[in-house]
């Protein structure tokens, strides 16, 4: 017969039962009141594949080392795609407190209004920011001023492969290589192999055109490539321009030259026909560094980009983009997107974020942690894109081109040097293109109300 348990010893269990729930309760709303809700800060961004990867596991890090800010990253599409939304959605609750601007649009970011200048949090804080990259720093700085902080940074390199040339007993080209030097390597590689490897290709690219500019210390536009004042005025037709295609077309005429074209067709090809061994050299970005080091199991060769016989390598200006911050939130949304900012740009982040991505580590302490000297110690050809970027001296000719409407002058550039790959007159061609681009520059200024009048 089963016992019954007197009442007493019923009701004792039920008030200890409420008693432990009532103290875990309490004790969970006290650490809730401890622990205050993170300040969310919105991020947009364009990093799409393994660079997204990467992001996101530099978002993590960062929530992770801290309680008081909470990162939230978010997908916007192409660079294109995203300045136009941001530049819509500002003032509304949608907006980000932290957005990536890719690198010809920091005129319009400048003239939007729309930032707080990380300037201001530079000098609340003392930050010191002479570790950062000078040449990137400069490109995103106006009258002494940072407005943004660089982040996924390329530089345009000379890639070639070290094992044809040695195959062919042909001398690699030197650290800074003239056009000289690398005429004379590719026409030795197409002879050599029997006309089997074309020797070099230039793709159609306004960007490299105007790094070859940056390199020869020239200006594309007046008012110090737009860093002394609004540009109003473009000349493709200088002495720098003309020695660039000549020497294209030098190759051109000599039969060591593939013509790819321009655009992603043109960059899959090159890599493509590089990877076979059917290219001995190309210009690109840095950030192209991993993709070719895992397809080939040949020696990279990697150098400065070229610059012109008798002419001093001035150093080339950055690719890529930076992070700004949205004006639109509140001073503590803006100071958790700085500390973003200033985390992102730490040594070790700024290491695994050049062996993750092959964007450049922009903290100059970043080569000595382990992460890079061990990569380099493997595969020492990977350093080359960081000095090109760290010997450089900033100068408004390096620092790239502060002038709205890029993306045209791109376009009208590179319809240019498709005319003259096909042999057409050098100088009509480029004083063409200029005229062009100086009509649409001269819409643009009048627009935004820059000027009543070009000059």
């Amino acid at each position: 017969m089963q016992k019954i348990r007197p009442l007493w010893k019923i009701v004792f269990a039920v008030v200890l039962f409420l008693l432990v729930l009532t103290t875990i309760f309490s004790f969970r709303q006290k650490s809730a009141k401890a622990e205050p809700a993170r300040t969310k800060i919105v991020f947009w961004h364009e990093m799409g594949g393994t660079s997204g990867d990467a992001l996101e596991k530099m978002v993590n890090k960062f929530n992770k080392s801290q309680s008081k800010y909470e990162v939230v990253p978010q997908y916007e599409g192409s660079y294109d795609e995203a300045i136009q939304k941001f530049i819509q959605s500002h003032g509304s609750a949608s907006s980000p407190a932290l957005f990536q601007a890719f690198d010809i649009s920091t005129a319009q970011m400048m003239h939007s209004k729309y930032t707080t200048p990380v300037q201001k949090f530079i000098d609340e804080e003392n930050y010191d920011v002479k570790d950062i990259a000078p040449v990137a720093r400069s490109f995103y700085a106006n009258n002494g001023q940072q407005l943004a902080m660089p982040f996924n940074t390329s530089q345009p390199v000379l890639y070639y492969n070290a094992s044809l040339l040695k195959k062919y007993h042909i001398a690699p080209p030197s650290q800074s290589p003239s056009y000289s030097e690398i005429t004379r390597t590719a026409q030795q590689l197409y002879e050599r192999s029997n006309h089997q490897v074309k020797g070099m290709t230039m793709e159609i690219y306004g960007w490299l055109l105007e790094e070859a500019l940056a390199n020869t210390k020239t200006s594309l536009v007046n008012n110090n490539d737009g860093h002394s004042g609004t540009p109003t005025n473009v000349n493709l037709n200088n002495p720098m321009t003309v020695k660039y295609v000549k020497w294209i077309r030098q190759n051109i005429k000599a039969g060591d030259f593939v013509n790819y074209g321009s655009g992603t067709s043109a960059e899959n090809n090159q890599t493509a026909a590089f990877l076979a061994r059917k290219l001995g050299m190309f210009v690109q970005s840095s950030a192209t560094i991993g993709q070719l080091a895992q397809g080939t199991k040949d020696k990279l060769g990697i150098t400065y980009f070229p610059h012109p016989d008798g002419t001093k390598a001035n150093g080339v200006s950055i690719g890529g983009a930076a992070l700004w911050i949205s004006n639109d939130k509140s001073e503590k949304v803006q100071k958790g997107a700085f500390e973003f900012i200033k985390f992102a740009e730490t040594s070790k982040i700024q290491a695994q974020w050049q062996k993750d991505t092959g964007y450049l580590a922009l903290n100059a302490n970043s080569q000595k942690e382990k992460v890079l000297t061990e990569l380099y110690k493997k595969e020492p050809e990977m350093a080359v894109p960081g000095e090109q970027l760290r010997n450089a001296k900033p100068n408004s000719t390096n620092s790239g081109v502060l002038m709205e409407g890029m993306q045209l002058t791109r376009e009208m550039e590179e319809t240019a040097l498709e005319s003259i790959y096909g042999g057409s007159n050098i100088t009509q061609t480029l004083q063409d293109a200029s005229s062009k681009i100086n009509q649409n520059l001269e819409r643009t200024n009048r627009a935004n109300n820059y000027f009543k009048k070009t000059k």
